[in-house]
């Protein structure tokens, strides 16, 4: 009888032993996750509280911005006054990210699906190809790309910067879309084209919705590597009216005797992560998705 009860009493017990490792492990988990986000942001907080710091501060090194003496927008006005205003530098990394992430999504879509459903001699081997493009350094080529565009005449071009950009993107991309259209069961094409459906339409109708995610996050990441990139700019670009934000910003660096101008710089990377945040909060659901897409396959 002793021994019943025991063991009635220790399988009672077990759910509220199991129920306090939760608890205490999702309090662990929360608190983790909460330092870490921290962590993350405090960078992000300190670059806008820096922007914010009277002219005096401004000029000194990043030290923490806490106490500031007030509140400023020095720093905007001197980034605004600089060259032909800092709305015209961000048209020019605006057109610049748009059109890298349109041709990228578009290639890549087409590309992607061209390895995801048909055959053709050295498939295996092309798609190889353009995946050890990866491996080769941006740097050790820029000299041979800065020469292509002086003789296509594209060199000190915004068009030109594009045609870069979504060169160095497409590997990644194509990867990315052939991932999702290999999880797009072929069944769905099959009864598509029973319907009459076919060509540019199956793609565009059909498939188009269901690789959706894919075609989110191969778009976010040409726009913010785009968006980001300051070495091809710096190299391609040569008129200043024609200068990126992330090139601006080191034209903008130095102030008076070669000091620099920590209140400037604050304020222009405040400015160019604006963009960049907006996005990835409205789209990362479907970014996490599309860099999911086929791994469960």
């Amino acid at each position: 009888m002793s021994t019943a009860v025991s063991s009635l009493a220790q399988s009672a017990a077990a759910p509220a032993t199991r129920r306090g490792r939760f608890r205490y492990h999702r309090l662990l988990f929360h608190v983790t996750a909460t330092l870490v986000a921290a962590l993350f942001l405090a960078p992000l907080v300190w670059v806008v509280l820096a922007s914010f710091r009277t002219p005096a501060e401004s000029t000194q090194p990043p030290i923490p911005p806490w106490p500031m003496e007030g509140f400023s927008i020095s720093s905007y006005e001197r980034l605004e006054n600089f060259g032909q205003s800092v709305l015209h530098y961000s048209g020019n990394s605006l057109f610049v990210a748009v059109g890298t992430s349109a041709l990228t999504i578009v290639v890549a879509i087409l590309a992607g699906y061209g390895f995801s459903r048909y055959r053709f001699p050295l498939k295996g081997f092309a798609f190889v190809l353009i995946l050890s493009t990866m491996m080769v350094p941006f740097q050790s080529i820029l000299t041979p790309l800065f020469l292509l565009l002086a003789k296509m005449g594209l060199q000190n071009t915004l068009i030109g910067l594009v045609l870069i950009y979504s060169t160095l993107q497409l590997p990644f991309s194509v990867f990315m879309m052939r991932n999702a259209f290999d999880a797009v069961p072929k069944e769905i094409e099959e009864a598509a084209r029973m319907d009459g459906v076919k060509g540019v339409r199956m793609l565009v109708q059909v498939m188009g919705p269901l690789v959706l995610p894919g075609v989110v996050t191969v778009g976010l990441f040409a726009f913010l590597n785009a968006w980001n990139e300051f070495l091809a700019a710096l190299v391609l670009l040569t008129d200043q009216s024609k200068f990126t934000l992330p090139v601006l910003m080191t034209a903008v660096r130095y102030g008076r005797y070669g000091s620099v101008d920590w209140g400037a710089v604050q304020a222009g990377v405040t400015l160019m992560m604006i963009p960049c945040m907006i996005l990835f909060l409205i789209l990362q659901r479907s970014y996490i998705r599309g860099l999911t897409a086929g791994a469960v396959k």
